[in-house]
């Protein structure tokens, strides 16, 4: 075997495993931090993409340079140990990027429902959660809403989301969705009006309803904003107020 082939050979194996690796990364990536609507509202999808697209190719192109068949098996582990070492780093930092960037909460706020992301919450402000809610969670985006804001709050708080920061960022105004169930079924319109709002996607919308698996007076919609100004519509249950489904739709 010539070294061109030794080099295409180890190249193949060093490829083989770190697909295999990123396979096994992709199922904890979106399968528990950003499952389905947040691969695409939160840009999990691209940002997974391509960390491991640089991860996958970087490796086996370092193998298929360093490696040479006539050198000794000390300089082959050497090698190769330094390859492993410098390819894990780079997963692990984009593994970390990606958990940072990790949707942590959708959050009812007031007349939307917000997608809250770990980036998005200071440390310093997370220790005025309630005591319960003072952990942001590792496996999945959970669900909650916003107290009623104090007249003494309102004027502070308003101008805060006016200049970038959100309500359904503020750890202290954080409640269980269930507490607030009554507000979000009363801030969100039938499902049924959608089809007349946005005759041209009424085949989309559907499709939506019935994934849904309730007919369409039984469900409710509320905007579902991430970031960068994304906005999705939820559907929901008219009487638990819990999601069935999801539209890429602006319901605004």
């Amino acid at each position: 075997m010539n070294l061109w082939q030794s080099k295409l050979r180890a190249f193949g194996i060093h490829l083989s495993l770190s697909l295999l690796i990123a396979a096994l990364a992709a199922v904890v990536v979106f399968g528990v931090w950003f499952p389905y609507p947040y691969r695409d509202i939160s840009g999990g999808r691209e940002l997974f993409l391509l960390i491991v697209c640089v991860d996958v190719v970087l490796g086996p192109l370092v193998t298929f340079t360093v490696f040479n068949p006539k050198k000794s098996r000390r300089e082959k582990v050497l090698d190769f140990s330094l390859v492993a070492v410098i390819q894990l780093g780079a997963l692990l930092y984009g593994l970390w990027s990606v958990i940072e960037a990790r949707p942590v909460h959708t959050v009812f706020e007031y007349d939307r429902l917000r997608v809250v992301h770990a980036a998005d919450v200071p440390e310093s402000s997370i220790g005025r959660a309630p005591k319960e809610l003072q952990t942001l969670p590792l496996t999945g985006p959970t669900w909650l809403a916003l107290r009623p804001l104090a007249p003494s709050e309102s004027m502070e708080m308003t101008l805060a989301a006016l200049n970038g920061v959100p309500l359904g960022t503020r750890p202290e105004l954080w409640r269980p969705y269930e507490s607030e169930r009554s507000a979000v079924l009363k801030a969100a319109r039938p499902a049924s009006e959608l089809t007349t709002r946005f005759p041209t996607q009424s085949a989309m919308i559907t499709r939506a309803l019935a994934e849904a698996g309730k007919p369409a007076d039984a469900l409710v919609y509320l905007p579902l904003q991430a970031r960068k100004d994304t906005v999705w519509t939820a559907i929901l249950d008219r009487e638990t107020a819990k999601p069935l489904a999801y539209l890429p739709l602006d319901s605004f």
